[in-house]
């Protein structure tokens, strides 16, 4: 039997302040409550100027792979490094409101106006500008893409 894996839906529109906070918004805040979701870590993207937040029961999962890797293993200890450069715990406050530490602005070129973005069970913070230049800059390859990762997937066995 399958474990159900959280599910997050949904792009969403905020505002941060000059201390870099976030006022979520309260579908999003619903979708986490729901899924008991209220603990996270909070890390650079690897492969776009851009974080991450995990829910920190998915982020445990991930850091029980990564203690496998061999630390004997030079490549193995820069990965390790540098993916989890500046990780940090961070909580929803009462008031629905999200904390981005300074640094953690910087990395990800936030300003103003953000995005946040469901990838499947973790969500991804955005400068609102960036997410749409990339949006748009890569619309053209989407069906080469879409066909690469999904066109070997079975849909039908499930």
């Amino acid at each position: 039997m399958m474990k159900k894996m959280n599910i997050l839906n949904g792009t969403y529109y905020c505002k941060m302040d000059a201390k870099g906070r976030i006022m979520l918004p309260s579908e999003l805040r619903k979708q986490l409550a729901d899924l008991q979701m209220d603990s996270f870590v909070l890390k650079r993207a690897v492969f776009h100027q851009n974080l991450e937040m995990h829910p920190k029961n998915e982020w445990d999962k991930l850091m029980e792979k990564l203690n496998t890797l061999n630390r004997f293993k030079k490549k193995n200890i820069d990965f390790l490094t540098r993916f989890l450069a500046g990780v940090r715990n961070v909580n929803i406050d009462a008031t629905g409101r999200l904390q981005i530490p300074k640094d953690l602005v910087a990395a990800g070129g936030l300003k103003k106006e953000v995005v946040i973005a469901s990838a499947i069970n973790i969500l991804q913070i955005w400068d609102k500008d960036a997410y749409e230049k990339f949006l748009t800059e890569s619309a053209e390859d989407f069906s080469d893409l879409a066909e690469d990762v999904m066109g070997e997937m079975d849909f039908d066995n499930e």
